[in-house]
Order: C-alpha cells, then sequence, then structure tokens
C-alpha cells in the first residue's frame, strides 16, 4: 500500500489565503450584503430593482475580469509575478470593503461601486491564488491540495461569519448600539480578517520561478502578448481541456449565481434576514468536511464522476427552490448546497489542472478564469431580469436549468487525458 506523502508547509499556507478572503464571499456577497443594501442602502428602489441593480454589478463585475484574466495571467506568468499580482488584487478588495463602514444611509450608488470594486479585488485575487496550485503541490496531490484550501475556506469564513451574525442578533452584547452598526462593522471585521491570514501566504508561499533573463517590462509586456496569442491557438490541442471549460462556463455559472444571489431571492419571496442568515451560517460549517470528503471521493471516483454527482445535486435544488416559501426549506435547500458547493469548486480546480501544461499555469488559469467569470455576466443578469421582467423570482431561478443541464452533458464528453 503506498503511503501517502504529508503536504507541505507551502501547501497549508497557500491554503490559509482561502480561509481567509472566503469571509468575503460569505459575510459580503453571500451574507450581509444583499440583505443591507436592499434595507438600507437602497430602501427607495423595489425588490426587483434593488434585486437587479446587484445581478447587474455582479454581471459587469463578471465581464470585467473575464476580458482582463487571460492577459493578466499571461503578465504574471511572463514576469514570474502571480504572488506579486494576487496581493495587489487583495489589496484592492481589503480596502474597498473596508470603506463600505463608512457609506451612509441611501446611498446605493457609492455601496454598489465599492462592493464591485471589492469582488474585482476577490475575484482576480483567485485568479493568481489558483495558478500557484501547481507551485505548491505535485500532480498526484492536487485534489487534497485543492480540496484543503476550499474546507479551509468554509471554516474560516464560516467562523468570522458566526462572530458576525452574532453581532447582528445580539448588537448590545457586543457594545453596538443597533442591528445596522453591527452590518458596518462586519464589513469591516472582514477587511481586516482578509489582510491578517493574507500574512501566511505572503510571507510562506515561493512561487516556481520561469527563467526570465530579461526583466525590462516592455520585454515582459511584448512577451506576454505573444505567449497569450500562442496559448489562444495552442488550447485548441487540448481537447479535454476545451470541451471542460465549456462545460465549466456553464455549471458554474450557475454555481456562483446561486452563492450570490441566493438572499436576494429570499428576500423577493418573503423570507426574513435572521432565517436566511442562519441557513447561510449552516452552509458553510457543512462545507468544511464535505468538501474534504469530495476530494476523497474524486481521487477513488474519478473527477469527472463526482462532478456529475455535485451537479445532479443541483439541478435538484433548483427545482426545489422555484417552488421555496417557507424559512424551513431554505435550511433544506442551503444544507444541500454546503454539501456540494465546495467539492464542485475544488474538484473542477484540480481536475483542469491536470489537462494543462504545467510551465504555463497561470496563463491557462487566466483562462480558466476567463470562463468562469464570462459564466456569472450571464447568470446573475439572466436571474435579475427574468424576474424583473416576469415579477416572478421562481421564474428567475428556474432559468439556471439552461446552465447546469447542458453543462452536464458536456462534462460527460471530455475525453480522458493523455
Amino acid at each position: 500500500m503506498k503511503r501517502q506523502r504529508k503536504l507541505s508547509v507551502q501547501a497549508w499556507r497557500w491554503a490559509f489565503y482561502d480561509w481567509a478572503n472566503s469571509a468575503f464571499a460569505t459575510t459580503v456577497m453571500a451574507g450581509f450584503f444583499p440583505i443591507f443594501f436592499k434595507s438600507y442602502w437602497a430602501s427607495e428602489l423595489s425588490d426587483a430593482e434593488s434585486t437587479f441593480v446587484i445581478g447587474s454589478a455582479n454581471s459587469l463585475v463578471g465581464l470585467l475580469i473575464a476580458v482582463s484574466a487571460p492577459i493578466m495571467g499571461a503578465f504574471a506568468d511572463a514576469g514570474n509575478s502571480k504572488k506579486k499580482m494576487l496581493i495587489i488584487f487583495a489589496s484592492l478588495g481589503i480596502v474597498a470593503t473596508g470603506y463600505l463602514f463608512f457609506i451612509p444611509e441611501s446611498s446605493w450608488k457609492f455601496a454598489i461601486t465599492f462592493y464591485a470594486i471589492g469582488v474585482i479585488g476577490f475575484s482576480g485575487g483567485n485568479i493568481f491564488y489558483d495558478a500557484l496550485l501547481v507551485s505548491v503541490s505535485e500532480k498526484d496531490e492536487r485534489n487534497k491540495v485543492s480540496s484543503l484550501g476550499f474546507s479551509l475556506g468554509y471554516l474560516g469564513g464560516g467562523l468570522l461569519f458566526l462572530i458576525n451574525v452574532l453581532m447582528f442578533s445580539f448588537p448590545t452584547f457586543f457594545g453596538l448600539n443597533s442591528q445596522i452598526e453591527a452590518v458596518l462593522w462586519s464589513f469591516l471585521s472582514v477587511a481586516i480578517w482578509w489582510g491578517i491570514f493574507t500574512v501566511p501566504l505572503i510571507t510562506g508561499v515561493k512561487e516556481k520561478q520561469e527563467d526570465h533573463s530579461k526583466k525590462n517590462i516592455f520585454i515582459i509586456g511584448r512577451g506576454a502578448f505573444k505567449s497569450l496569442y500562442q496559448t489562444g491557438r495552442s488550447i485548441r490541442q487540448y481537447k479535454s481541456a476545451v470541451i471542460f471549460l465549456l462545460a465549466y462556463f456553464l455549471y458554474m455559472d450557475g454555481v456562483d449565481t446561486i452563492i450570490r444571489m441566493a438572499t436576494s431571492y429570499g428576500s423577493d419571496i418573503g423570507l426574513s434576514a435572521q432565517s436566511m442568515i442562519a441557513a447561510l451560517l449552516l452552509t458553510q460549517f457543512i462545507g468544511f468536511p464535505a468538501t474534504l470528503i469530495f476530494g476523497q471521493y474524486s481521487d477513488r471516483f474519478g473527477h469527472k464522476e463526482t462532478l456529475s454527482f455535485a451537479i445532479f445535486i443541483y439541478i435538484g435544488v433548483v427545482l426545489f427552490s422555484s417552488q421555496m416559501d417557507s424559512a424551513i426549506e431554505f435550511f433544506v435547500m442551503a444544507s444541500v448546497i454546503g454539501l456540494v458547493q465546495g467539492g464542485v469548486q475544488a474538484i473542477s480546480r484540480s481536475y483542469f489542472s491536470t489537462l494543462i501544461p504545467q510551465n504555463k499555469a497561470a496563463e491557462f488559469f487566466g483562462f480558466y478564469n476567463f470562463i468562469g467569470k464570462s459564466s456569472v455576466f450571464i447568470g446573475p443578469f439572466m436571474v435579475s431580469g427574468i424576474a424583473l421582467l416576469t415579477d416572478s423570482p421562481s421564474l428567475g431561478i428556474l432559468s439556471l436549468l439552461l446552465l447546469f443541464i447542458p453543462g452536464l452533458v458536456l462534462l460527460r464528453r471530455v475525453p480522458e487525458s493523455k
């Protein structure tokens, strides 16, 4: 029986960035921002209008990241600067998130702007975080390391979210005057948490260096664009990667849309903020062990079979959610999502890393993020737009079947990599 190696200290330091930035995904994106935006910053807008604003912001940011991701990835590879670029984008997200604390009531335009900047920092940083996976792990341990990152993300993001929920539920215990003040302090706590727990990656992760004897920025830039052009042509040689990216484009859009729009949808169908926040907290703590288990099952049954199972579960979630009208049903939905959400993200990332040339990891992960973030342009806009036009949130959520079902079909057609 083959003895498994212990993961390196670098792998653990790398994974702790997921612990750091997942606080933004939980407390801000999925948790408080959509609810607070509707009730505090955009109270003069209707529910459908405020949902459309949030959906449009997520879509436009996704488009921006999608267009720039391959270019940024090429520059990062050419200049050996994946870690530096991660720090830049993380800093942007941290500052924008912290500034939400200072935005006054009814200032929805400022709020949505700084939220969008925060999402840019979060999403842009993840391009280079994903690309560093090949620097901290060997090919045969990618599933384990990738799953470790997402599981730590669930745990870390969930711990801070728990504190934030307690602040929201018992503000006077924390010396706060109101739930409004508790939410604003929660946004500031995310910025502090994100900054502190990025330090292990900054101080302890070493990026694999390619030989670039000439460091002139113009030479690096020219080489980056040349490399990007060549990647655009050569990626067609990797049939498995191309088909996988098409499938990923579809099913990951559905996953990200559910993450970003769940509480907006819950508000639109009349659920209370307390019940939705409690359900999201449950999702985090279910997701921590479930993601680790998914990594083990992927090693046993293969990437494709594991992902197919998870996407099938998401199809059921969409059908169930379209008929949902109570807090208990929202808890059921959140629990099921917690079982599969982290696994889909982790296994997709590790699967893709096995389908690409290792010496162009950032560049190919640029395309990976290009596909993922451009799909986010479609999902939130489609769900919020259909809900606005038809005045039916249920029809909006059902539109996600147009993403999950074709995504599953394409995933099943990915050839085995050689």
